[in-house]
């Protein structure tokens, strides 16, 4: 008896070290919050949206031929001076005057101007709001304007592009990347030097700038030619396009602003149309919007077979 009623002592003091040992334990890593259904519907709806939107529209682009002062022959034939990937080998001449473009076709271009023949036009660019589009064939082409340089961009309804694109590569999902930022609204002057691929860089108006946190420490984003109340528009770079996304930067659109906050979904955040053809001239993040941190969520890309 005295040697059974000796151990409970011990007994209840190594239970109480077990219970306190085991309440010392590190806690387990809390889960990651998880999209819910009508998120992650919301989520795929827009890849879906933008895999359509390069199929239409960037992806059928086959050619940017930039023109020079004077009289420019174009069409098929390598002996032209702009020479298009397909079509009649002699549509005609344009002529470059400034910024201003004309037309004359030859009668092989078989050319439609809204939908009627043409033998010659004042080709309106895409910066005008009436852009001429002159359809010849599978070919869709118009004139465009960047900086000082006037060049044809010209569309193939039947491009092979279309045809062999894998669609678009993300991140998992992680919302610890969806941040409700605070608005700080510009006084309407305030423009940001904005560069592109072709080396120009253009003062674009800003609405403002948004601030916000990740992991307990601030950023910023300046807003480049969106709007407090339709949605904001940024293109940003961060650590991850040294080796998983686009090096130029990344697009990223908002919801509009309500009561001062809106929020950035980086999960949303996608590659500019050049990540898909050499045809486009894609904006690049501004040194406002380039981050000094990894933001591994939204789409990758494929540095060793994309469009820079």
């Amino acid at each position: 008896m005295i040697r059974k009623y000796f151990f409970l002592p011990i007994l209840f003091v190594m239970t109480l070290m077990l219970a306190g040992r085991s309440l010392a334990l590190p806690p387990a890593d809390e889960p990651k919050a998880m999209p819910d259904a009508a998120y992650q519907q919301s989520l795929e709806q827009w890849k879906h949206e933008l895999v359509d939107d390069r199929k239409q529209n960037w992806l059928t682009l086959a050619g940017l031929l930039w023109l020079k002062p004077g009289d420019n022959t174009f069409g098929s034939d390598a002996s032209n001076a702009v020479v298009f990937p397909k079509g009649p080998g002699h549509a005609g001449v344009l002529t470059l005057q400034g910024q201003e473009v004309a037309v004359k076709f030859s009668p092989e271009a078989g050319a439609l101007i809204a939908g009627k023949p043409a033998t010659a036009a004042k080709l309106n660019p895409d910066t005008s709001n009436n852009t001429t589009v002159v359809e010849m064939g599978d070919l869709r082409w118009h004139v465009i304007v960047r900086g000082q340089r006037v060049g044809i961009r010209i569309r193939d309804l039947h491009s092979e592009a279309v045809k062999n694109y894998q669609g678009a590569v993300f991140y998992p999902v992680d919302l610890s990347y969806r941040v409700t930022a605070t608005w700080i609204p510009s006084d309407g002057k305030e423009t940001v030097d904005v560069p592109d691929v072709l080396g120009d860089i253009s003062p674009t108006p800003i609405a403002g700038t948004a601030v916000f946190k990740l992991n307990g420490q601030e950023f910023r984003l300046t807003d480049l030619g969106g709007s407090a109340a339709n949605g904001l528009f940024f293109v940003f770079n961060d650590l991850t396009s040294k080796n998983d996304t686009y090096p130029g930067g990344r697009f990223l659109t908002t919801d509009p602003v309500v009561n001062g906050t809106v929020v950035i979904d980086f999960n949303r955040a996608h590659s500019p149309p050049c990540s898909v053809t050499a045809y486009a001239t894609c904006p690049l993040a501004p040194k406002e919007n380039r981050l000094a941190v990894a933001i591994p969520v939204g789409e990758k890309y494929d540095h060793a077979h994309g469009h820079h």
